[in-house]
């Protein structure tokens, strides 16, 4: 089994554009071990070797974080479950304000373990249906989900959550991405392809 040293999280990383600081790589190893011991119990991920967790949740997750303009912003990660996209999205952009929507219990049980155990601040959990999130919250700049169905039901929730020209970040495959492109009350950029990835891409949606 390949040792997450500095050096491979760097390498790794790097083929999705990221560029992992000491802290990164430090609060990754310390993740993965958090995630590895609570998935003895409940389940939170499929992928169980950290090299694949790394490439597979934190590769994928953290190539997002070009997208996101404004550094400072308030970030909503929807169906968060096991933290993916958004812990490894607070990593990468430490000023952004990160709001986990999860309704598992004992997921958001994790979640917000993950946080203490990672000293994240500016980091809350909401256990609960992105539909029941508080309508009288601060908008939101930006929207994530990437293991989550319903995606009608979602784009209709975040034009309601998100702020003028904000952005939504869908993971989906080819054929979902052609499908979600559809909507037209979003402005949609082409999708972009996930390095290493046959198919999956990320779906980006501007709110008129």
């Amino acid at each position: 089994m390949t040792v997450l040293t500095d050096d491979v999280i760097s390498e790794e990383l790097r083929n999705y554009g990221v560029s992992a600081t000491a802290d990164i790589c430090s609060a990754i190893r310390t993740y993965i071990s958090l995630l590895l011991h609570w998935n003895r119990t409940i389940s939170l991920t499929a992928v169980t070797d950290p090299l694949e967790i790394l490439r597979f949740h934190f590769g994928e997750s953290m190539f997002a974080a070009s997208i996101i303009a404004n550094r400072n912003g308030r970030l909503a990660d929807v169906g968060s479950g096991a933290g993916f996209p958004g812990i490894p999205l607070k990593l990468a952009i430490p000023a952004l304000e990160l709001v986990l929507i999860e309704s598992n219990a004992k997921k958001a049980a994790f979640l917000a373990e993950a946080i203490r155990e990672l000293a994240l601040e500016r980091a809350e959990v909401f256990r609960g249906r992105f539909e029941d999130f508080c309508s009288e919250a601060p908008e939101f700049d930006f929207v994530s989900a990437r293991a989550i169905g319903r995606h009608e039901e979602l784009i209709n929730w975040a034009r309601g959550t998100i702020k003028r020209g904000g952005s939504l970040a869908l993971w989906l495959g080819a054929d979902d991405a052609a499908r979600v492109s559809l909507n037209k009350t979003w402005q949609w950029r082409e999708p972009v392809p996930i390095p290493g990835s046959h198919s999956r891409t990320i779906l980006v949606g501007v709110a008129g």
